[in-house]
């Protein structure tokens, strides 16, 4: 039976324990799945039970061994790869109907002429406005192989006919790198989101533009960057770290212990350096900050990152289907191993909040055991996480239910589009560049109103003494969503991250004598 072999290959590792195990193990699979299947009251969909079987059997082996079906296989390791298959749009659905908010560059869209603001009407003769179509489906229906061709009818403004076009599908970059710009006259700023195959060509091109307009220090922000592949984050450790020093090591029960080196070529051995980091920051983040700061090369600062200490290994199984299992651990060149207890993974977050981690680095306890020092003398911590040399609390002052009322529902985001939809042409001319709109735009009174007649629009009623609580926010996020939607995600954090805690205080020690005094390389 297949189904019995996907489970005898999940029980490979038994074998190193002794053959008698998994063949008793086998033998007694084997007996239920015959009897289930011959004898049951009710007839049995055995594929589906040997599928959920597997998916109990990696859980109670750690929280991150993951099985995958083979359906989702390719689209699991679209994000990693940096590239997947289709026309080459960012979409959103606003009021049922399917709008473009950016051709990717160089995709088949693009050099058709699809623009922003195109709203896609039909695919391949099919109505898709108006009938409640979802996120995924719009996915299913423009996803497709290289080479292959969609029809898509078009609605754009100012033409009174639909304009069909023909595309043929092609590779499609997905972007790592979200931000890079001059935080400050001699200070880049870059922002990593995932670990990919891509992001070091993406890094290096941001890293040379960085220095090429005189980035002298660097803000490398690594939150929410859940990881991804262990070599990325090898190589960028590398960038940072002199030749031969140590940027991680493995080690698990069935493999030899493997030390990872930087080399001499890295781009950025020189200059101060800040990581951020916070709790949504994991696994590959931890290695890049962890070696860091294990070396003295730069200053951590945010919050705890997420603990995530371990490596997979990808096996694929005889239907093609994969799992990845936890094979190793990895630990920071001081000998720390970054992975947390098991037992925290459920209501991490809760745990934290009520903890009171995320307003007082003191609330986070390490027993004397787990306490590394680094070349300098400077203490660092082991026991679940990287705690940051520089602790900058989350910033509650201007939350309000309104403002949360407005991020819940989506308004913000779907106002701005619109916004621009209507105005694209006016905001052109009067911001000819993003540097332009960056110093003249402001979120008047006038645009305000039309914010808040949108909000009320759907079922939201306006609170002024809310409103004024969370309005340096509020007003923020408006006008960054604004240019993200005229320009690129990298021009919504320049503006985003003018009022951001973390990054304020990242460009703060670098200049207030705090590297200095913790005499970190530079």
């Amino acid at each position: 039976m297949k189904y019995l072999k996907l489970l005898s290959f999940l029980l490979l590792p038994i074998i190193f324990n002794g053959q008698s195990k998994v063949d008793e193990s086998l033998r007694k699979l084997e007996t239920l799945l015959r009897l289930t299947d011959n004898y049951y009251v009710d007839s049995v969909d055995v594929a589906d039970l040997v599928e959920k079987t597997i998916v109990k059997y990696l859980d109670e082996l750690d929280p991150h061994s993951a099985y995958i079906s083979k359906d989702e296989v390719e689209k699991t390791n679209e994000p990693l790869k940096g590239n997947f298959e289709g026309v080459g749009i960012q979409f959103n659905i606003l009021y049922d109907t399917i709008m473009v908010v950016a051709a990717i560059s160089g995709g088949p869209s693009e050099k058709l002429g699809i623009m922003a603001g195109d709203k896609i009407v039909k695919i391949n003769q099919e109505l898709v406005a108006g009938i409640g179509i979802r996120n995924q489906d719009v996915i299913d229906k423009l996803r497709g192989a290289k080479g292959t061709k969609v029809e898509v009818s078009i609605y754009r403004k100012g033409i009174k006919k639909l304009i069909d076009f023909e595309i043929t599908r092609d590779k499609i970059p997905i972007f790592s790198v979200d931000a890079v710009y001059m935080a400050a006259p001699e200070t880049g700023y870059i922002k990593v989101n995932r670990f990919s195959a891509t992001t070091m060509s993406e890094f290096k091109n941001g890293l040379d533009s960085l220095q090429r307009q005189g980035a002298k220090n660097l803000i490398l922000d690594l939150r929410g960057n859940s990881g991804g592949y262990l070599q990325t984050a090898i190589e960028l450790s590398d960038e940072f770290l002199s030749n031969r020093q140590l940027i991680v090591y493995t080690e698990g029960r069935s493999f030899p212990k493997n030390e990872y080196f930087a080399t001499a070529n890295g781009g950025f051995e020189k200059g101060k350096l800040v990581v951020l980091i916070d709790n949504g920051s994991a696994s590959a983040s931890e290695i890049v900050s962890g070696a860091v700061q294990d070396w003295d090369r730069g200053l951590v600062v945010g919050r705890r990152s997420f603990g995530k200490g371990l490596v997979q290994k990808p096996y694929n199984l005889p239907d093609r289907s994969m799992v990845r299992l936890t094979v190793q651990r990895y630990h920071t060149p001081t000998g720390r191993c970054i992975q947390k207890p098991y037992e925290e993974y459920e209501n991490d977050y809760l745990h934290r909040l009520e903890n009171g981690e995320f307003f007082n680095k003191d609330s986070i306890k390490v027993p004397d055991s787990l306490i590394y020092y680094t070349p300098n003398d400077r203490a660092v911590y082991g026991g679940g996480g990287i705690i940051p040399d520089i602790f900058v609390s989350i910033d509650t002052s201007m939350n309000s239910d309104y403002y949360r009322d407005i991020i819940r529902k989506g308004l913000l985001y779907s106002f701005t589009i619109e916004y621009v939809d209507n105005n694209r042409k006016t905001l052109k001319k009067e911001y000819p560049t993003f540097q332009d709109f960056k110093d003249k735009f402001e979120v008047d009174e006038s645009f305000l109103k039309e914010f808040f007649d949108f909000c009320e629009s759907k079922e939201l009623k306006y609170n002024e003494e809310e409103y004024k609580t969370s309005k340096l926010q509020i007003d923020n996020l408006l006008k960054a969503n604004v240019a993200r939607n005229v320009w690129q995600s990298s021009e919504f954090f320049e503006i985003y991250n003018a009022i951001n805690p973390d990054v304020q205080k990242a460009l703060e020690v670098l200049k207030d004598g705090t590297y200095e005094k913790m005499k970190l390389s530079n």
